[in-house]
């Protein structure tokens, strides 16, 4: 170890004229980070024969981080940085002592391939040590080994593994007042529940608070507030009524009708993606049916994209390797919705909002735009902050309904009641940079509640893109 590395690391870390060794057969691109500080930093390794020192970059939006992709052949690399002129280790990472200096260690597992990425009918799998011609080593190299794992762990694993050990689900009768079914939403806090129809013995739907407010807000566009006998004498059948005769259409035009999404817990992962983009739904319950007919189906557990895309971020935590696309920056891969540059006049704004907007437009922009959030952005176009779905139920939750109508009611009154603290369930849409890898974005939709990143550009917060949970998963499926 010792003698390879002294030999090797190319003395205080200048890049010479050394030229970075191509990528092996079977490589597969790894992001190194150095987030730790410095004016300069340098990457060397096993993977460069310990004689080429490898200049890394400065990260967007983060002054002490630097960052460099590499590509690794299926094997244990060492490796260090030399920042400064001094060699160094990541204490964060793996590392072994060895006899004279510490080393960060990566072990890379070797892949395998789709050949031809054919229908999920008829894949069938070979080698890459054989085949790699057909495959160059690119983002899109990464992003074929990556579906490959994706399909199969999604293939493996069912709606069966997404069941709480304990739990509840709240579930409404559509005899409920629309009154009662606010306060239900806020003493619960939940933003979603499903609908049963006691006549008819099943399940006719999923509302959300903004569901309750149109149904308000519809049958007497008169009334200045919410209030005047509304949520006293409607009930849910009204929420119901108003969502059947709604249909959506999707990027082709194809309309498809709102409905009670369900799925058994033996379904694969797969299919209950392909559930959410298929029906445009925020949640798909997971229903256990007895054997014995005419028996009312059990009802276990409400599932959400985000809480799948969990999954995926936790079984793959320790073995980032297995999806070399997470790694790669979110602006080098066909991803999300990009504000249009200078002179692209054929592509559509980011749909955005000013704080003056009142609720009403709010409303209308997530319904036509089918997202769960809005970016409120200020008067030279930098962020300023997001309005979603959930935080207009929590204004069902603090009972705010009752005083304030929605077609005056501004976003930027809305925000400062969830900043005060009336509104404490309201939730922030995470933001992320062009240069963060696809696996930070991940994460943040796991974690945020909404559907939808922001990216923002790192000194002024303007809105360069949206990435949805959708986007995600129609990049990793294919």
């Amino acid at each position: 170890m010792s003698g390879s590395l002294a030999a090797g690391r190319g003395g205080n870390g200048s890049s010479s004229d050394v030229p970075v060794p191509d990528p092996q057969p079977f490589s597969i691109p790894h992001l190194f980070v150095w987030p730790h500080g410095g004016e300069s930093a340098f990457l060397c390794g096993s993977f460069t024969g310990w004689s080429t020192n490898l200049p890394m970059s400065r990260i967007e939006g983060r002054p002490t981080g630097f960052q460099v992709v590499c590509y690794l052949t299926p094997e244990l690399h060492t490796y260090q940085f030399c920042v400064d002129g001094v060699w160094r280790h990541d204490e964060q990472q793996p590392f072994i002592n060895g006899f004279t200096d510490t080393v960060n260690t990566i072990s890379v597992a070797e892949p395998y391939m789709l050949h031809g990425m054919p229908s999920r009918s008829h894949m069938h799998l070979i080698n890459v040590n054989r085949h790699m011609g057909a495959f160059p080593r690119t983002p899109e190299f990464a992003l074929l080994v990556s579906r490959y794992h994706i399909y199969k762990y999604m293939s493996i694993n069912t709606a069966n593994d997404l069941l709480p050990e304990s739990g509840k689900v709240i579930v409404l009768n559509m005899d409920l007042s629309l009154k009662q079914a606010f306060h239900i939403l806020y003493e619960q806090v939940i933003s979603l529940t499903p609908v049963w129809d006691s006549r008819k013995c099943k399940f006719v739907g999923v509302l959300s608070g903004m569901d309750i407010i149109q149904a308000l807000k519809e049958p007497e566009s008169h009334r200045s507030t919410l209030t005047d006998e509304g949520p006293e004498t409607h009930t849910l059948a009204a929420c119901i009524e108003r969502k059947l005769q709604q249909c959506g259409t999707d990027s082709n035009g194809k309309t498809y009708p709102w409905s009670f999404v369900d799925a058994r817990p033996s379904e694969r992962l797969e299919d209950i993606v392909l559930k959410f983009l298929q029906y445009k739904v925020a949640v798909v319950a997971i229903m256990h049916s007895s054997s014995e007919g005419g028996s009312t189906p059990q009802l276990l557990h409400m599932t959400s994209p985000s809480e799948i895309i969990k999954c995926i971020c936790k079984h793959f935590k320790n073995d980032y390797g297995s999806l070399p696309v997470l790694q790669l920056p979110i602006g080098s891969i066909p991803l999300g919705t990009w504000a249009p540059k200078v002179g692209e006049s054929n592509k559509q704004p980011i749909a955005t909002l000013r704080p003056n907007a009142s609720l009403s437009a709010a409303i209308s922009l997530m319904n036509q735009a089918e997202v769960s959030s809005i970016p409120i952005v200020d008067d030279s176009g930098s962020l300023y902050d997001v309005y979603s779905r959930s935080d207009l139920t929590a204004l069902a939750r603090c009972e705010m309904y009752a005083r304030i109508s929605l077609d005056s009611f501004n976003i930027s009154e809305a925000l400062n009641l969830r900043k005060n603290g009336k509104c404490p369930y309201g939730l922030i849409l995470p933001t992320c940079l062009r240069s963060d890898p696809l696996h930070v974005v991940m994460e943040c939709l796991a974690n945020s509640g909404v559907g939808e990143v922001v990216v923002v550009k790192s000194a002024c917060r303007s809105v360069e893109g949206i990435i949805s949970i959708g986007d995600v998963f129609k990049l990793l499926l294919g």
